[in-house]
């Protein structure tokens, strides 16, 4: 390929909306162009970068035995229905984009294919003879995002592969888990990532047991927290630990306190001489359940730990049976819609009452009442009593009367202790999501009546996991981990080409006829190459090609006189002038050597 050919367009500054080096160089190196909020075109640059990933990903899903396939991303309401996630896609996260047809009926584009995948299952395969069964496919997916960001990080429209395996029994589930988490470490070792395998919270997905894979990253979304030796990683929403220890409340009477104004952990504890573990926080929360149902919760923490909203939402999914929209604080805006008397807010005890919920107009009139375990530990603490400006100090959980729902409902956090090994503390990582693996059960199956026949001829549900990979978010986070100031530096297993011809003065016949030469020679040994055949200035030429990464770089120049060329490695700036013959032989062989594919030496890209 020849860049006059490649309708490539550089951008010099860097465009105002790109706020992570990956987004800025991938839109500078004209890889990417913006078409609305969170849509992107993929420039001819790009989509070689995504052929060679979906490359790499199809050959390691196909040698576990997975077929490809392609479904419909435009999904009948009806599949959504029968497994319960319609409205929590479109009222709750709303995530899915949805419309009505001509005759009225509603569909949906999907953001992930497990309703269909499921039916199709429920079909087509009627005996435990015809299992396992794995499929996969790659294409675009959609998500109607609130606010898109960082280019192809959170899109509107992406590309993805998801994979489905449909089992006879839980134990060939695991096997084939095992296996596709095999799989995934080496489509990230050969794509030239780092990334770290967290356990993570199965989400709107559902399932027993997910893991997900990180490429640790500066300007990663999520937070990893992992311990000392890496044995142990979490996601945050994931992540459990040792608390530290809380200080002891002094000893003393029990007592009412005026608290005029402490509204707030830190106030209190300021004009109290209090320790924030000495006191047990109450929120009160307003959950939105599918059915409809608004039910208020009082949750009690320790004062010096903060409420993870996804723990607490799947403790409360599995008491009351049905998925949790959204969950959001009570405010004095809600009280008053209500028609309930004023709260004490800032003053609130675990055992508040349940008759001040008497008269509520959509609320359930009982609180569901959930505590940390940080919190139900301490023997004597300082909480709320109930009533503006005042506090309870010196009391116990028995002097209360209450016994809240104990579950783990705490953000970890660095410096805490390793669960696993409390020699160890947990430390901090950023990290971006780029591919996540699920042991779902029968969430599906059941729900849908996917069913077979098993070997005692009894129809039961199928055992599924479900396998996603982000294959454009890989790509743009690849860059994130691999770049300098001068701009990309690909990884040479997924780099739209493997090395760039560049011709200092196309003016010049000898260096015209030079870099022509070595370029056919490399098209002869299978080697991708590009050549800059551009009339522009070098600087140029040489700027651009660090901008858009290509991992090597022959530049003739002066010394195509002398038959000498500059071989230059991108990724370490590492630069040597040699005779034209030895050049080309050292970048082939690099290349050669490079490349792998499944344990192949792979020459033709």
């Amino acid at each position: 390929m020849r860049v006059s050919c490649l309708m490539l367009v550089t951008l010099r500054d860097v465009p105002a909306d790109a706020e992570i080096a990956s987004h800025q160089l991938l839109l500078r190196g004209g890889y990417i162009r913006r078409v609305g909020s969170g849509i992107y075109a993929y420039m001819p640059l790009m989509w070689r970068v995504l052929r060679r990933i979906s490359s790499i990903v199809r050959e390691e899903m196909d040698a576990t035995g997975a077929l490809e396939t392609l479904l419909p991303q435009l999904q009948p309401s009806e599949l959504w229905e029968r497994s319960g996630r319609w409205q929590g896609y479109t009222a709750g996260e709303g995530i899915m984009f949805n419309l009505e047809d001509r005759q009225g009926r509603r569909l949906g584009l999907g953001p992930t294919h497990e309703e269909v995948v499921t039916a199709l299952a429920g079909d087509l395969l009627r005996s435990y003879r015809q299992l396992p069964v794995t499929l996969y496919q790659i294409q675009s997916k959609f998500r109607d995002e609130i606010r898109p960001r960082f280019g192809l990080m959170r899109g509107r429209e992406f590309i993805m592969k998801d994979a489905y395996s449909f089992h006879a029994d839980e134990a060939d589930l695991r096997s084939c888990y095992e296996a596709m988490d095999g799989a995934y470490r080496r489509i990230f070792e050969r794509c030239g990532l780092q990334a770290v395998a967290v356990d993570a919270d199965s989400g709107a997905i559902g399932g027993a047991a997910s893991q997900e894979f990180m490429v640790t990253a500066e300007a990663g979304e999520d937070l990893i927290l992992m311990s000392e030796s890496g044995d142990y990683a979490a996601n945050l929403e994931k992540a459990v630990s040792i608390p530290p220890d809380a200080v002891a409340l002094p000893a003393g009477e029990r007592r009412v306190i005026d608290t005029p104004g402490q509204h707030t952990i830190e106030a209190l504890c300021q004009n109290q001489a209090l320790e924030p573990s000495q006191v047990v926080k109450v929120l009160a929360l307003v959950a939105r359940m599918e059915s409809g149902a608004m039910r208020p919760l009082l949750v009690s923490l320790r004062g010096d730990q903060e409420l993870n909203e996804v723990k607490l939402t799947n403790a409360l999914a599995a008491h009351l049976g049905e998925g949790v929209l959204d969950l959001s604080p009570v405010s004095p805006e809600q009280i008053g819609s209500q028609g309930l008397q004023a709260w004490p807010f800032g003053a609130l005890g675990p055992d508040l009452e349940d008759g001040i919920l008497q008269g509520a107009k959509s609320w359930a009139h009982s609180f569901l009442r959930f505590a940390d375990p940080t919190a139900l530990e301490l023997d004597r603490f300082v909480c709320g009593a109930n009533e503006t400006d005042r506090h309870r100090w010196g009391w116990s959980w028995a002097d209360l009367g209450t016994a809240p729902i104990q579950v783990d409902l705490r953000n970890a956090r660095a410096g805490d202790r390793c669960f696993s090994d409390p020699s160890q503390q947990l430390i901090e990582r950023r990290g971006i999501e780029v591919g996540h693996i699920f042991q779902l059960g029968r969430k599906y199956s059941s729900a849908m009546e996917a069913t077979f026949t098993n070997a005692d001829g009894v129809q039961e549900p199928f055992w599924m996991g479900c396998y996603g990979i982000g294959v454009s978010r890989l790509a743009q986070a690849a860059v994130e981990q691999h770049h300098d100031e001068g701009g990309i530096c690909w990884p040479l297993a997924i780099a739209p080409f493997q090395v760039i011809v560049v011709v200092a003065s196309m003016q010049d016949d000898t260096q015209r006829q030079l870099g022509e030469q070595l370029y056919s020679q490399l098209l002869e040994a299978g080697i991708d190459a590009l050549l800059d055949d551009r009339n522009e200035r070098a600087g140029v030429k040489f700027k651009d090609a660090d901008l858009i990464g290509i991992p090597w770089r022959l530049v003739v120049g002066r010394d195509a006189a002398d038959g000498r060329v500059e071989l230059v490695e991108r990724q370490n700036r590492s630069t040597a002038v040699l005779p034209q013959g030895e050049a080309l032989e050292k970048v082939i062989s690099a290349i050669r050597s490079g490349l792998t594919v499944r344990g192949t030496t792979r020459t033709v890209a």
